[in-house]
């Protein structure tokens, strides 16, 4: 057996903590900016939904990255496994650079195409933190992409800890910046720039240590190596369309969202952030899958690979039941603890109990499962089923259940759950039929 119990224990444990860690610090976040105002919360929340459709390119090369070296070190061979470390690093700063360098320059344009005609408060501070946000980009990326071959190791702790630390320089800024400072705003985003700096180096120190089984060596002079580039792509390109894809698609569902009003737009910010809590497990056992699935397709053992998806699979399901139970339980404690209105408030809990409600058996398959088939190189699959069922599902149902049948943000919620349901069951054939062995590349 390539992993063992302990082994797979070592594993998820500190990525659930890391992605506990996360989210918590990202609602600790969003309280601290709401004692500057809905306005702020809102800003932050519309510049997120663009953030992470721009953050998930570079994202999706660090998982064709991770994918590709868990596979080399599955088959043995380590010297391809470094060969590919150098080039993600490579590509991915790359990369981020030139989206950071775009964002800055059409920051205005951009906000204004999105989201159109929206309060002027809120717009300003959209302008703010759009703009160091961007900054940020080429540290992430090199941030992620450390994290990632750390995982395709079976070292998750490494990430863990470093997330640890660039939370607590985060908390800690937005302290000194958001409260003794009184820069709103504005000291959010800079506590955000400097904790992603320090990140990111740190992870790059770590990464070329050439005691690691995987590490970065010779980057200079700059040496692009095609035929790597090629593999991490052919994984790392359809999954980036994927996820940007969906994320344009989010994007569209918060300009939606901002039609309704700065009560929506804020109870969609607090709903978000639990939602984020409750799937916590699904976020880790995913990105577990990755390593494990992807290094038993280096090794030919399919079979494995199939045990340990259902195993990982079931603990999935039982570990997002119990976080969305707890959540369900509390919500109006929840929702207390952020600046509300009584109005948003109270949109906020009907949000976070629809999700809380279908989040354990409908999430888990739609977003989990997926890994397994993109660490077995089956990625044209999943980009295809999750950008029609994105398009044709939320967007649309959306729109209609959401704008044209009066349920305004509630509607929009609905349409999310069809969206689960479709990817899930297409999902789940794919991976039952048994197609994805059939993908491999190296």
């Amino acid at each position: 057996m390539l992993f063992t119990r302990r082994s797979l224990t070592k594993l998820i444990v500190p990525l659930i903590f890391e992605q506990l860690l996360n989210v918590t610090i990202g609602m600790v976040d969003t309280i601290m900016v709401a004692s500057c105002g809905e306005a702020a919360v809102s800003g932050i929340s519309l510049v997120d939904s663009i953030n992470i459709l721009l953050i998930n390119i570079f994202s999706a090369l660090a998982s064709g990255g991770a994918v590709v070296t868990a596979q080399y070190i599955g088959k043995g061979d380590i010297k391809e496994g470094c060969e590919s470390a150098n080039q993600l690093v490579i590509s991915i700063v790359a990369v981020s650079a030139v989206i950071s360098s775009a964002a800055l320059i059409f920051r205005p344009a951009i906000l204004h195409m999105v989201f159109g005609t929206i309060e002027p408060d809120v717009m300003n501070n959209a302008l703010i933190y759009f703009m160091l946000s961007a900054f940020s980009y080429p540290f992430l990326a090199l941030y992620n992409a450390g994290a990632a071959l750390f995982r395709s190791m079976g070292n998750s702790k490494l990430s863990l800890y470093t997330s640890l630390v660039m939370n607590l320089i985060n908390i800690c800024g937005n302290a000194l910046f958001i409260y003794g400072f009184d820069m709103g705003v504005l000291g959010a985003a800079l506590a955000t720039l400097i904790s992603r700096i320090c990140a990111s180096l740190f992870m790059f120190i770590m990464i070329v240590n050439p005691h690691n089984i995987v590490h970065i060596e010779n980057l200079l002079p700059l040496r692009i190596n095609w035929g790597m580039v090629k593999n991490i792509l052919r994984i790392g390109i359809p999954n980036g369309l994927e996820n940007s894809m969906f994320q344009i698609g989010k994007v569209l569902v918060s300009s939606l969202v901002a039609s309704f009003g700065t009560a929506a737009i804020a109870a969609n910010a607090v709903a978000g952030n639990i939602a984020s809590m409750q799937v916590i497990p699904g976020s880790a056992i995913g990105l577990a899958l990755i390593t494990v699935v992807g290094q038993c397709v280096g090794a030919k053992e399919f079979q494995q690979a199939k045990e340990y998806t259902f195993k990982l699979m079931l603990m999935n399901i039982a570990a997002v039941g119990l976080t969305s139970f707890i959540v369900c339980l509390n919500v109006r404690g929840i929702a207390g603890l952020y600046n509300l209105t009584d109005e948003t408030a109270d949109l906020a809990i009907k949000l976070m109990l629809i999700h809380g409600i279908f989040a354990p058996c409908i999430w888990t398959p739609s977003f989990s499962l997926p890994n397994a088939l993109r660490a077995a190189n089956d990625v044209k699959f999943t980009m295809i089923i999750s950008i029609l069922s994105m398009w044709f599902c939320r967007i649309m149902l959306s729109y209609i259940l959401g704008r044209y049948m009066g349920l305004e943000v509630i509607g929009v919620y609905i349409a999310m759950i069809c969206d689960w349901v479709v990817r899930s069951i297409c999902f789940m054939w794919r991976f039952w039929k048994g197609k994805w062995m059939q993908k491999q590349y190296i």
